[in-house]
């Protein structure tokens, strides 16, 4: 009930309940908030607050907490002001050149946001077993000098094309971040909102060889590679896309009228289990216990791809995920995806346990103007001077 009150129409964005639990037990307050309010990262900074707002006032002191510095309409204000100044009309060249593919249709028609609403979503997951799973989290990103998602969204580029009847290499994907990225003269550190951003990018795996890949051969480093490099080679921070598509009147007819990304994309990030078995007094985070998106809100994307870690006491828990409107992919296809992107991370895994995996790329020696293949080249002899 307390969620289903929820209603930002009217101002009602946080509900507080009270569990009683009978004489013999202690009770519980639950607080359920909207997510315009809050956003993943805002309760890692609510649920320390209440929890020292409540030993203060336990103590009959008077709970003092640490301000937010930048506030979340100073934030909105400053990227509204953003949008505008030069060097961000300065990257709609490069958005522009990005965005224009012919990419084929990944289902069998296009969205219609008449029909294809969230109601008509369905959904499926896949875990990666544990021990691969750690690989995936840990050292294949060490020796490849990448980000986790980085190393997903590689299995999900190398899953679709494999997929696909008609053998595209290349897609585009919106990739969601948590919006919270380092900007001059603004802290979000302890600001509570709804700050996600997401930005296109442009996967292209022409010319890797994705059967050696599956069998987790040398070129899955190629796709890590090249998924890594064309993920960076977005302009700027990425965020300059939103603003210049919907903050910049100058800008937005030019980006409305270029393709959009049919697959979104959107790693969570991780976290640690076992939380609920703090003690009775801590506030804890419950999990997601009910709301979700309107059922009659227009479906963004043809799918839907998400991943998350779980650390537990048997090793790290990542599971995949994806979305997708029942009247424009049909389940078998959207299950096969699915299971594609499982097996190209096993893949990926079983290639990172090898003797060849890792290595720079040029992204990682931003002073220097060096080709993939000059590094490599340098890396091999530096290996053989090792050896």
């Amino acid at each position: 009930d307390a969620v289903s009150r929820l209603d930002p129409a009217t101002g009602t964005m946080l509900q507080a309940v009270w569990v009683d639990a009978g004489p013999e037990r202690g009770g519980r307050v639950v607080l359920a908030a909207h997510h315009l309010a809050v956003d993943g990262v805002s309760w890692r900074v609510l649920v320390p607050d209440l929890a020292q707002a409540c030993r203060d006032a336990a103590a009959g002191r008077e709970p003092r907490l640490e301000p937010a510095v930048t506030s979340f309409r100073r934030w909105a204000t400053l990227l509204a002001e953003q949008a505008l100044t030069p060097t961000r009309t300065a990257e709609l060249p490069q958005w522009t050149r990005l965005l224009d593919v012919a990419e084929p249709l990944l289902g069998e028609r296009a969205l219609d946001p008449a029909f294809d609403t969230a109601a008509t979503v369905s959904h499926a997951a896949w875990t990666v077993p544990a021990p691969q799973a750690a690989t995936l989290t840990a050292t294949t990103p060490a020796l490849f000098h990448c980000g986790v998602h980085e190393v997903l969204l590689a299995g999900l580029a190398a899953a679709v094309a494999q997929v696909r009847a008609d053998g595209d290499r290349v897609l585009l994907v919106d990739v969601e971040g948590h919006g919270r990225e380092p900007v001059d003269g603004v802290d979000l550190s302890r600001t509570v909102g709804w700050f996600t951003r997401t930005h296109p990018v442009r996967l292209d795996l022409s010319g890797i060889d994705l059967e050696d890949a599956r069998a987790g051969g040398p070129s899955g480093g190629s796709v890590l590679k090249a998924v890594k490099e064309q993920t960076r080679a977005v302009p700027g921070d990425g965020l300059g896309h939103g603003l210049l598509r919907h903050l910049n009147p100058d800008t937005a007819p030019s980006l409305a009228a270029l393709p959009t990304p049919q697959i979104g994309f959107n790693y969570l990030g991780r976290f640690t289990a076992g939380s609920r078995q703090a003690g009775p007094g801590d506030w804890q985070l419950t999990g997601e216990i009910g709301g979700g998106a309107d059922p009659d809100m227009p479906s963004t994307h043809t799918l839907e791809a998400g991943a998350v870690v779980v650390d537990t006491a048997d090793g790290p828990e990542l599971t995949l995920s994806l979305g997708w409107p029942r009247g424009v992919l049909d389940d078998a296809a959207a299950r096969r995806l699915g299971q594609a992107w499982l097996d190209m991370l096993r893949a990926l895994a079983a290639h990172t346990d090898g003797p060849a995996a890792g290595g720079h790329t040029p992204s990682d020696f931003p002073l220097l103007d060096l080709a993939q293949s000059q590094i490599e080249e340098l890396e091999a002899g530096f290996a053989d001077d090792q050896n």
